[in-house]
């Protein structure tokens, strides 16, 4: 099925959509078949059977930018490349064993004509490993100030656009152009990857996309992405009209970073609630099954690059600025917030706290300061201009009630900064804080930090003793990515202007002894957890995420964007309608095993009685006295006599095979099992309980089982209810002849012993005994509970008492990790392999001989 976003996906995943130019292939492709140059990107692209040229492990680092700075001069024309040392990027490889070979992909920050890209890739990639995407400036535009920054990056900091003053609504041309960058960005990774290899880490939300297409490309790429940003709650990403698209795009990954639980939490919410997966913790590790591939989840903070930083307080302008601030600002305590100007920063909610400081301690007016430095605004839009206008009007009113001669309460520096300034204001400022109403991680409290701790050589050219104790205090927005990191900073609530004041007034009054303990905790975590450490534990975790990748086989499914990709054993296949028919003419002694819900009816339908040609087809096997053909189910008996009451040659094994008959003239047997369900006193009062205070959830009740349903609440809700009522009803049902057990939105409690593995199992033996083993069988189910009829099947027949060779169909419905050897995708693939047999089946006679009429319970 398409994707419902795009009209023809196909074809925009083809690069056709906005005319976008082939991008330049200056760059020689990488061999991924002995003899043959790939080149191609069809969506049916496998590389099931390919393998790659030997060659040394590399990382293919993916972001928006390169870590580059380039100029073009001038005078000759030439451009200028040089390493951006400020770049976390760059310093990734800090984390990376020495003879790793590290290829960045990326767009530059400046524009370059068409005429110079091929020089200028080829520049690039010989002396700085760096792939440029040069993006159409239409599309960059769009797809960056238009699509990242005025959709996604607002709506992952939950802000929605209810109205066109607040945000812009959702614009499909951005969308387009979103797709085709991504799309532009594969073709470059494709140009340089070495498949056996490499590993792909891709940054941030600008490329949320980018695994599809790799995916779908080579079904065996090593893939991590990392987002750095927040990730909304469900209620905020599920008013994004391609909310799925990006979903899956990211699900293409091996392993998905995130900074803190928090926005992992809101992603597995929206994979619960979207797409119906469920997460476990694999020893320790967050592991989501998605089409047989287990996707893994990473929860680790970004660090600095230490040597960075601290080879910036070395520079002795650092030292000279200093001095300067010292002097301009003696007498008084300093407060620094540094934060880009945008609506998100929370920048007059700061100033204004400021404000009510000052007002509630008059004390502190001409000896404290707030600084504020402001970075360059990342994105461009109204939005930014009215939050710069509000800014510089409250610091202007401020100023004007608040300020004297020589005394400026808050001072705005709204200016580019260099590093080493900055750095000075970081190592001078009594207290930081950031006071952002949403923020992906901000890293400015642990670069205060490092300030504050200072180094030898810094110290020695202030004249300072190297082995003075260090303080520091920091002030911090809960709702940061790095508050939960830093446990000695002051956690405040941004809207909450009054505690905001009070807890910067704490922050400057603290004593020097708890500002000593809070800095030393803050600077052991921040060195202990650099760069270096986020990057190798990362790849580390990717290399483990990518392990199993060929002990699968591998099947691509979907259009466009919906495309995904399912991983199961090697030797699990589509079940061949032709080859069980022209098996089943063969034989002469059978055995069918059917489900019901999910095989003979679609498990999603409102109408669950069987269709004419499902009964007709039943009705012509069952007629077929060389043929035991069975229905085994969870329903109850009455529903499946009344449904399956044509076939009279049918058996029926209801409620797991608690009751069973051999055909509708004969009795419902228990084969055995206890009839005693005094515990049903027990279990129904606590589900009952459970049905009350869980909305959606309803109880089913069957002769020999009790099932708590919770389908229709809130998943993360029933789910959560149900882990408890699991737990409840194994502690009092300790002593009881039942299993608790818990299905997909299910909680069941049920006798010992009942299993339709059992059913198949006694079926099977009692064939054997009476001389007509069968030597075929075909078994077919799509739940849980029916992998134990594929187990028993096997178990049965492979005993060494089994005489006869038999062909055995084991089948699941449905593309998924299964004990059957064989699938079918749908419901209506069953009914066509049903027809098929029976098409084959000879005349009707007489089912069942007398001498084979005997009670199902001589054989238990």
């Amino acid at each position: 099925m398409g994707s419902k976003s795009f009209g023809n996906l196909l074809d925009l995943a083809s690069g056709d959509l906005l005319d976008i130019p082939q991008t330049p292939r200056a760059l020689p492709r990488v061999m991924t078949v002995p003899g043959i140059i790939s080149d191609g990107y069809g969506i049916g692209g496998s590389d099931s059977d390919a393998f790659s040229l030997p060659c040394p492990e590399r990382k293919i680092i993916v972001a928006n930018f390169l870590p580059l700075n380039c100029k073009k001069d001038s005078e000759t024309g030439q451009w200028k490349f040089s390493l951006d040392n400020d770049s976390t990027l760059l310093h990734l490889k800090d984390g990376f064993s020495p003879e790793t070979e590290v290829i960045y992909v990326g767009s530059l920050k400046s524009d370059v004509d068409v005429s110079e890209q091929d020089e200028v890739s080829q520049t690039l990639f010989e002396e700085f490993s760096c792939v440029p995407t040069f993006l159409p400036l239409d599309v960059h535009k769009k797809f960056y100030l238009g699509f990242c920054k005025q959709q996604l990056w607002p709506l992952f900091h939950y802000m929605l656009p209810m109205c066109p003053d607040h945000g812009e609504r959702f614009d499909r041309g951005l969308w387009q152009a979103y797709v085709s960058a991504n799309k532009i960005f594969a073709d470059k990774v494709m140009g340089v990857i070495n498949l056996e290899e490499d590993y792909i880490w891709i940054h941030d939300y600008h490329l949320m996309l980018l695994p599809t297409f790799l995916r779908r490309r080579f079904h065996r790429v090593k893939l991590g992405f990392f987002l750095h940003s927040p990730f909304p709650s469900s209620e905020i990403y599920r008013t994004l009209p391609v909310r799925e698209e990006l979903l899956r795009g990211l699900l293409n990954c091996d392993l998905i970073g995130f900074h803190t639980f928090d926005y992992a939490r809101h992603f597995l919410s929206c994979c619960c609630r979207m797409l119906g997966l469920e997460y476990e913790s694999k020893r320790g590790h967050i592991a989501l099954d998605y089409l047989g591939r287990t996707v893994f989840l990473k929860i680790l903070p970004i660090g600095i690059q230490m040597g960075r930083l601290e080879s910036v307080l070395n520079l002795p302008a650092t030292a000279e600025k200093l001095k300067e601030i010292q002097e301009k600002y003696q007498g008084k305590k300093v407060i620094l917030g540094v934060d880009d100007m945008d609506i998100f920063k929370g920048l007059s909610l700061k100033i204004l706290a400021f404000e009510h400081l000052l007002q509630q301690y008059p004390s502190m007016l001409g000896k404290l300061v707030l600084i504020q430095i402001v970075n360059p605004a990342r994105g461009s839009g109204k939005d930014v201009q009215e939050a710069k206008k509000e800014t510089y009007y409250t610091v202007n009113r401020i100023n004007e009630r608040y300020g004297s001669p020589g005394y400026e309460p808050v001072v705005l520096i709204d200016r580019p900064v260099p590093r080493s300034e900055k750095s000075a204001y970081y190592a001078m400022a009594e207290c930081c804080i950031v006071n952002a109403v949403r923020d992906g991680m901000n890293l400015v409290p642990y670069k205060y930090t490092v300030c504050r701790q200072g180094t030898p050589e810094m110290d020695k050219s202030l004249g300072l003793n190297d082995g003075s104790p260090r303080t520091s205090t920091l002030v911090l927005s809960e709702f940061i990515g790095c508050s939960p990191s830093l446990s000695g900073a002051i956690r405040v609530n941004p809207w909450d202007i009054v505690a905001v004041a009070d807890s910067m007034y704490s922050a400057i009054t603290m004593s020097d002894f708890e500002k000593q303990l809070r800095h030393k905790k803050h600077y052991h975590y921040i060195s202990t957890h650099d760069v270096a450490y986020w990057s190798r534990s990362f790849t580390q975790d990717l290399e483990r995420a990518c392990r199993d990748h060929y002990s699968k086989r591998c099947w691509g499914v979907g259009w466009g964007l919906g495309f995904r990709l399912i991983a199961l054993s090697p030797n699990f296949r589509r079940l061949s309608i032709e080859q069980t028919v022209s098996a089943y003419r063969r034989s002469s002694k059978r055995a069918i095993f059917l489900d019901y819900d999910g095989t003979l009816v679609p498990e999603a339908s409102i109408v669950k009685e069987p269709s004419a040609d499902v009964i007709s087809a039943l009705k012509t096997l069952c007629s077929d006295p060389n043929n035991t053909v069975f229905i085994v189910s969870g329903r109850g008996k009455v529903s499946l006599t009344e449904w399956l009451a044509p076939c009279e040659n049918l058996g029926i094994a209801a409620e797991h095979g608690y009751f069973t008959r051999w055909n509708k003239s004969s009795d419902w047997e228990t084969s055995g099992f206890s009839d005693d369900l005094e515990w049903k006193k027990i279990v129904e009062p606590i589900m009952r309980l459970y049905t009350e205070t869980t909305d959606g959830s309803n109880i089913e009740a069957k002769e020999s089982a009790l099932v708590w349903h919770h389908q229709d609440a809130d998943p993360d809700f029933g789910s959560c209810q149900a882990k408890e009522l699991l737990d409840h009803l194994e502690t009092v049902l300790v002593n009881e002849p039942v299993v608790v057990h818990r299905g997909h939105q299910i909680v069941e409690v049920k006798p010992q012993g009942v299993s339709k593995g059992l059913v198949t199992g006694k079926v099977l033996s009692r064939m054997h005994e009476e001389g007509n083993a069968p030597d075929f069988v075909v078994c077919i189910g799509d739940d849980r509970s029916d992998e134990e009829m594929f187990e028993s099947i096997t178990t049965t027949l492979s005993a060494p008492s089994s005489s006869v060779s038999t062909e055995i169909f084991a089948c699941t419905v449905g593309r998924k990790p299964s004990k059957a050897k064989y699938f079918l995708d749908e419901v209506s693939d069953v009914v066509k392999l049903l027809q098929g047999l029976a098409n084959t089946s000879s005349s009707p006679k007489p089912r069942y001989p007398s001498h084979l009429r005997v009670s199902f319970e001589s054989v238990v």
